[in-house]
């Protein structure tokens, strides 16, 4: 946590104003983020994923600092352009849009589209003839801590067919896309993506289309639990199995992170509602916070993501607890699997700060489920 968001807490508890959980977000730290992408992959164009956290001032910042942004349909489209960005750094990177959503972004002038079978090629040649197109495939996940596999992209050997389709309809077959996975910790899984979007490479150039982009994905991560690898580490491994694959013929490449941009610039504070037992042996107590699966901290699904959780009485004698948010749903626990050391001391009123929760927690929080508001944000 850094001092800015200290004090801003600090304040906003003298005012009487920590009615409930909220999420800070330092820019500082954002900026600190898009410096360390840009120079470890000086010739990589960086298209922040605007669904890890829209916030107009996030937007704003990368906007000025020159990034391209990764967006998931209309609505983040139009978040992108008020926040500066022109039209030619906009990538529609689902592969899963409506006809007409093709259709307005064309019209706001986006030329750059996901695809990942011949029906959604088919969509954008009649919406937005004439565009660039990439197509999504399929790879090896392993090592990451939220999986993106199966619902987006196709098999490597299906996508040269993809792609032929999309050129002989009139749009420019531009280049290959993948995901490695969020929050992927091993710097050295691009290299089996980057092999199979070589062969595709040539594949079409046998066909006598010649492919100009790779588009490296996210999954880079941030820090929670565990220490990750820096972005430094990250490009120079990119950019070896770049080199091994494509030789002196390095094609145009494109990185879209999310997490690693803005995850370790958020701090959530929240409260503690309840501590209890389920029986009087029981040793291990049930922490109940004021936010919980349905209040931004979706990510706990399966306990995949493990956020750092600071207490004032950090240092002091702790015990094993389970930690649950505050709604009427059974599924709302947030860590029971392998329980959090929390301090003993740990009571009702309790505040508790969530680290690392700058990524998808207040996109996750839109609806007020149970009557709880969304996640208030607040970016410094």
């Amino acid at each position: 946590m850094t001092d800015r968001i200290r004090e801003f807490l600090e304040a906003r508890r003298r005012a009487g104003r920590d009615v409930g959980p909220c999420l800070v977000v330092d820019l500082e730290v954002v900026r600190d983020n898009y410096t360390s992408f840009a120079k470890a992959l000086p010739d990589t164009r960086v298209f922040y994923a605007v669904k890890a956290n829209p916030a107009p001032e996030v937007l704003s910042l990368l906007a000025s600092l020159g990034s391209c942004f990764d967006t998931a349909s209309v609505v983040e489209i139009e978040q992108a352009m008020a926040a500066g960005a022109t039209p030619d750094r906009i990538s529609f990177g689902n592969t899963i849009k409506k006809e007409r959503d093709i259709a307005r972004a064309y019209a706001l002038g986006v030329r750059l589209f996901a695809v990942d079978c011949e029906a959604e090629v088919e969509k954008i040649a009649r919406a937005a003839p004439g565009s660039k197109v990439f197509c999504r495939i399929l790879c090896d996940g392993t090592g990451a801590e939220w999986p993106l596999s199966r619902k987006f992209g196709c098999t490597p050997d299906m996508a040269p067919r993809v792609l032929e389709h999309a050129h002989r309809l009139g749009l420019s077959a531009y280049g290959v896309s993948f995901h490695v996975g969020s929050q992927q910790g091993n710097p050295n899984m691009w290299d089996g993506a980057l092999k199979s979007a070589s062969s595709i490479f040539r594949d079409l150039a046998e066909r006598g289309i010649q492919l100009q982009m790779v588009n490296l994905g996210g999954g880079f991560p941030t820090r929670y639990l565990k220490n990750v690898p820096a972005v430094k580490a990250y490009g120079q491994a990119i950019f070896r199995a770049l080199s091994k694959h494509f030789g002196n013929r390095i094609p145009e490449t494109i990185i879209e992170p999310g997490r690693g941009m803005v995850g370790n610039a958020g701090v959530i504070e929240a409260e503690v509602v309840l501590v209890s037992k389920k029986s009087q042996e029981d040793e291990v107590r049930w922490v109940y916070l004021d936010i919980g699966k349905f209040n931004g901290l979706a990510e706990t699904t399966d306990e995949m993501i493990r956020y750092p959780i600071r207490t004032a009485a950090d240092g002091s004698a702790t015990a094993p607890c389970v930690i649950a948010g505050p709604s009427c749903d059974s599924v709302d626990v947030l860590y029971e699997k392998e329980p959090y050391l929390l301090p003993i001391s740990l009571e009702i009123g309790s505040k508790v700060l969530i680290e690392g929760t700058g990524a998808y927690t207040t996109t996750y929080s839109s609806v007020g489920f149970n009557g709880f508001p969304p996640l208030e944000s607040f970016v410094i």
